[in-house]
């Protein structure tokens, strides 16, 4: 599973699809002040960069890829 969920935050792993994004609203939601970690994100499908960027929650961790080192994180920041 992409999305993993433990005491101290959200973690987003790997090549997160569209199906994630669901998941991850409702933890997000669940826990509003619950950290997203980005550190393990290879990609993420769009729906889950609009629940990132909709929902705001506070984000730790570089992802490895460039562009949403770059660019995703500059948005959420």
């Amino acid at each position: 599973m992409t999305v993993r969920i433990d005491a101290d935050a959200i973690h987003l792993v790997g090549r997160c699809a569209a199906e994630d994004a669901d998941t991850l609203l409702v933890a997000v939601q669940e826990a509003p002040g619950r950290t997203v970690d980005l550190g393990a994100a290879q990609r993420l499908h769009l729906a889950v960069a609009q629940v990132l960027l909709a929902a705001r929650p506070p984000i730790r961790g570089v992802p490895p890829g460039d562009f949403l080192a770059r660019y995703l994180l500059n948005l959420l920041q």
